[in-house]
């Protein structure tokens, strides 16, 4: 783990810009191999659903579509520890550390126990969606399966966001690469059946994710509570009652991200539930398409993890200096990144596509589709970067407002627009919806980059007592 300690900076510019890109590339590939674990399990839920029955991936599409952005609201609200514990450890504030963890561990189980329920209560819901009656059922028997792992999910984002505020990823990678793994076998068995599993499609897929959900915060902790490096990070194991001021810490900071993440992964699910009006094949080619940017995105969003780490750490510290150079650093990997990505979709989609699918209207649909999520990565390459230097500064409302105009005022009116009242067919309405999310985060990337711009040029913020 890289020091913050600006004494130990490495002299001249060159030096110092490969020995943040070191660091940078240390921290976050465990994170990418975590990502990519989790996203993988999208991916082979879609893919084995997709085999079992057309009708089961469209209800595992739906399904999904609902409850990742409950979900990720969580993750948001708990990133925030991650923004706190980083400018802790940049400080040598030790003790404030192991203070944190158990108040975001509480937190986690309040929103686990409130987010659970709605989920296997979104009967209401899908019956808004004018979903033919097979379709309807399945999605919602997908729903209350999965809706008994999230209680699990968010206690493993608490314990993940301390050890990534501190940085170190190693747990994190290996509770998510070890979950993706046991997830192939639990879908095998409850979406095909196996032995006294009686075959379930849909629903299967829905108890096979919740299982492995909760594989997640078993591994993590029994990581924790062995590894040396973690120890002088972690509490005491004793009974700690909530904290209102920790608490309140945690809520004020971490409400706008999950409000962000919300909004964002939450219009994806509108635009994908209006898709899915456009018939199977149309929502079939959106979930396949969406699938692949989903796993593409993941160096993305483990470079910009890491990136929020690392600024965080020079924040503590008070170095200005460190603080440029991890957003030139970590920038410039994303973009390049994003590029290599973009020039591999634009080359080969059938390739990719052919894994999911041999339907000859799904592939045509989402080659499309696949070709616009390559330009789609790399204006998000440019966004993620700035925001997570947003959240390093802990300013987590602006992003909040700047998701709600592009998303909510931007990309959503004007995808049902374009897909809804002005096409002529499910491929060009689904096409138009895709165009309307790349308008969207493009306005974003501009926004985001212009408060970016405004934080660098002001002194660092005073260190919290």
């Amino acid at each position: 783990m890289s020091s913050p300690n600006p004494n130990n900076k490495p002299t001249g510019r060159l030096q110092a810009h490969t020995a943040e890109v070191k660091a940078l590339l240390k921290l976050s590939w465990p994170i990418m191999i975590a990502q990519l674990a989790q996203m993988g399990t999208g991916v082979v839920d879609t893919i084995m659903a997709g085999r079992y029955a057309a009708v089961d991936l469209a209800a595992v599409a739906i399904g999904y579509n609902i409850w990742l952005p409950v979900y990720l609201f969580i993750v948001g609200m708990l990133l925030a520890t991650t923004a706190i514990v980083a400018q802790d450890f940049g400080a040598a504030k030790i003790h404030r550390i192991k203070e944190l963890l158990p108040q975001s561990i509480w937190l986690a189980v309040i929103l686990g126990l409130i987010a659970g329920p709605l989920c296997y209560f979104a009967n209401p819901l899908l019956a808004l969606l004018d979903l033919d009656a097979q379709t309807q059922e399945k999605s919602l028997a997908y729903l209350q399966a999965t809706s008994f792992g999230i209680p699990a999910a968010a206690l493993f984002q608490a314990l993940r966001c301390h050890t990534q505020g501190i940085g170190i990823m190693r747990p994190f990678a290996i509770a998510s690469v070890i979950g993706f793994c046991a997830n192939v076998p639990l879908n095998y068995a409850f979406i095909y059946g196996i032995g006294g599993i009686p075959a379930m499609g849909a629903e299967g897929c829905g108890w096979a994710t919740a299982i492995s959900m909760w594989l997640g915060p078993l591994l993590i902790a029994f990581y924790m509570a062995r590894a040396d490096s973690l120890k002088p990070y972690l509490p005491k194991m004793q009974w700690v009652a909530p904290k209102l001021e920790p608490l309140k810490a945690i809520i004020s900071l971490g409400t706008p991200i999950g409000l962000t993440y919300f909004l964002e992964v939450g219009v994806f699910s509108i635009i994908g539930l209006f898709i899915a009006t456009l018939g199977n094949t149309a929502m079939a080619s959106h979930q396949i398409a969406l699938n692949v940017w989903d796993v593409i995105f993941m160096p993305l969003i483990s470079i910009s993890a890491a990136m929020a780490t690392r600024i965080g750490h020079a924040i503590g510290a008070g170095d200005k200096e460190s603080v440029i150079l991890s957003v030139r650093c970590g920038t410039g990997i994303a973009v390049l990144s994003g590029l290599l990505v973009m020039i591999l979709l634009l080359v080969n989609p059938h390739a990719i596509i052919r894994a999911y699918t041999d339907d000859v209207a799904i592939l045509s649909m989402a080659t499309i589709l696949v070709r616009l999520a390559a330009f789609f990565i790399i204006i998000d390459a440019i966004e993620v970067s700035a925001a997570s230097t947003l959240r390093a500064f802990k300013d987590t409302r602006f992003p909040f407002l700047v998701m709600a105009i592009a998303y909510w005022l931007i990309a959503l009116p004007l995808g049902y627009w374009l897909g809804i009242s002005n096409a002529e067919d499910p491929t060009d309405g689904t096409v138009g919806f895709w165009k309307a999310m790349i308008a969207g985060i493009a306005v974003a990337t501009l926004l985001v980059l212009w408060r970016q711009r405004q934080l660098l040029r002001r002194p660092l913020p005073a260190p919290e007592h």
